[in-house]
C-alpha cells in the first residue's frame, strides 16, 4: 500500500533511456549543418531533387506519382516546409556559437593590446632613461679629448720639469767637478 509521505523524494520510475548529447557536439553539427546548406552543391542538390520530384509526379503516369500535381505536391511542400523548420534554428545557434567566438576572439585581442601598449610604454620609459643617462655617461670622442688634453698637461708639465732640472741640475759628485 503506497504511502503519501510528501518529505521523501519518489524514486524515478522513467522507462526510456535518456541521451546525453554534448552541447558542444550538438553545436559542431549545427554549424556543419550550416556551413554545408551555404555551399553552391547543397543548391544545385536541392535544385536537382525538387525538380526530379516535380518531373516525375507531373509527368509521368499517376498510377506511378507518388506526390501528384493534382494535390498540389503536397509531400514536397511538406518536406520542404521540415527542412526550413529545422534549417531555420540550426542556423541561428550556428551564428549565435560563431558571436561567442568574435566575441571571445574580441576579448583576447583587446588583453593582447593592452599588454602590447603596456609594453611599448615600458619601452618608451627606459629609452628616454638611457638617453638621460647617456647625457652623463662620457663618450669615446669626450675621452679621447680629455685624455688629449691630460696628455698635453703631462708633456707641458714634463717640458717644464725639463727646463727646471736643465737649470738647477745637481752637480755630479763622482766626476769631480
Amino acid at each position: 500500500m503506497p504511502t503519501d509521505d510528501f518529505d521523501v523524494p519518489r524514486s524515478s520510475k522513467r522507462k526510456l533511456p535518456r541521451f546525453a548529447i554534448s552541447p558542444e557536439t550538438f553545436g559542431r553539427g549545427a554549424e556543419a549543418f550550416a556551413r554545408f546548406m551555404g555551399t553552391p552543391a547543397f543548391l544545385v542538390g536541392m535544385t536537382v531533387f525538387c525538380a526530379v520530384w516535380l518531373l516525375w509526379n507531373t509527368l509521368l503516369p499517376e498510377a506511378v506519382q507518388f506526390d501528384p500535381r493534382s494535390l498540389n505536391f503536397t509531400l514536397l511542400t511538406l518536406i520542404l516546409s521540415l527542412q526550413a523548420s529545422y534549417a531555420a534554428p540550426l542556423i541561428l545557434l550556428a551564428e549565435n556559437r560563431s558571436a561567442d567566438r568574435d566575441r571571445v576572439e574580441f576579448e583576447h585581442d583587446r588583453q593582447r593590446a593592452e599588454r602590447n601598449l603596456a609594453d611599448t610604454e615600458y619601452l618608451a620609459r627606459e629609452v628616454a632613461a638611457l638617453r638621460i643617462a647617456m647625457r652623463e655617461v662620457a663618450t669615446r670622442d669626450f675621452i679621447r679629448s680629455e685624455l688629449r688634453d691630460l696628455l698635453k698637461e703631462l708633456e707641458e708639465d714634463a717640458a717644464k720639469d725639463s727646463g727646471a732640472t736643465d737649470d738647477h741640475s745637481p752637480r755630479d759628485t763622482k766626476g769631480g767637478r
